[in-house]
């Protein structure tokens, strides 16, 4: 997958992140993601250097300095609306594999220049093909999905 950017998709103006596959039919995969997130992404992908790092740029600074490298970044599954990513690090001791948000996966892969893949579920369910918009009414759906999660979910349901 290549990424495309971060855009606000209206009406209901949410940030997503756009991938598109590299190959094949150049399905294109939205992933809803938060303000912040998107900022991130996007000062990635701009080359902008704030005045002090921002999470993900401590984090690959934090990666960098332990000598582990991120190899790639995939997007596992979308799970009642929700995607699930995995960060695949590479350390002295082997590999190891992390559960990510994808928006953090995708703005530390924007930092690292790491691939970034994504299954054959998750694009069959979510991608659509280039050039054509996923359905209002398939989009109205997903976004309606997403609102439910933020609405149920607690700072609590994050702690290990």
């Amino acid at each position: 997958m290549e990424l495309v950017g971060v855009r606000v998709e209206m009406p209901s103006s949410s940030p997503i992140a756009l991938l598109r596959e590299l190959g094949g039919s150049r399905r294109v995969l939205p992933i809803f993601i938060g303000a912040p997130e998107a900022t991130a992404i996007a000062f990635a992908l701009e080359d902008v250097v704030t005045p002090r790092p921002m999470t993900h740029d401590l984090f690959r600074e934090v990666l960098d300095d332990l000598g582990v490298s991120l190899e790639k970044v995939t997007v596992t599954e979308l799970k009642e609306g929700v995607f699930h990513a995995e960060l695949e690090l590479n350390g002295k001791d082997g590999i190891h594999t992390i559960s990510s948000r994808p928006s953090d996966a995708i703005a530390l892969a924007a930092r690292t220049g790491s691939p970034i893949f994504t299954t054959e579920d998750v694009l069959a369910a979510a991608g659509y093909l280039e050039g054509e918009e996923p359905e209002e009414e398939q989009q109205e759906h997903v976004v309606e999905e997403f609102r439910d999660f933020i609405d149920s979910v607690n700072p609590e349901d994050f702690a290990p």
